[in-house]
């Protein structure tokens, strides 16, 4: 997966179930705070992985697996473990990351978004005219 899908998945997937546990609390099934304890868990798992491999490329980006690891994953696991019962600052801090998922991400398309190079045609009949071999005159 790419970086942009990375990001899209982020918003389409991600702030909708944190927000969605976060600001229904006493409403969601059971089996949603069942999965949340698995997805955390597996969240700790991967980005540890991912950690390490980072932590040995001297990868700037390591500071995104630690906050997976140190907060997001366990706050997963402490809500879904204790679910209906989860402490009051949880859902709110979960609330938290939901939105911050949601703002970095964005920011992030806009980011890589504002990176690509708008190509006016003249560029393109240029490239192409100097790799072939016959010189055509370039209309007008």
């Amino acid at each position: 997966m790419g970086a942009l899908g990375l990001y899209a998945f982020h918003i389409l997937f991600v702030f909708p179930l944190l927000f969605y546990v976060a600001f229904f609390r006493g409403l969601v099934p059971l089996w949603v705070y069942h999965g949340l304890t698995i997805l955390g868990l597996v969240i700790i798992v991967y980005h540890l992985f991912k950690a390490i491999k980072r932590w040995k490329d001297h990868s700037p980006f390591l500071w995104v697996n630690i906050m997976h690891i140190v907060l997001i994953g366990p706050l997963m696991v402490y809500i879904g473990k204790n679910d209906y019962s989860s402490a009051k600052w949880s859902f709110e801090i979960l609330a938290l990351l939901a939105f911050a998922a949601l703002g970095y991400n964005l920011y992030q398309i806009v980011i890589e978004v504002a990176k690509l190079q708008t190509i006016r045609p003249e560029e393109i009949y240029d490239a192409a005219t100097a790799s072939s071999t016959s010189s055509k005159p370039r209309p007008n």
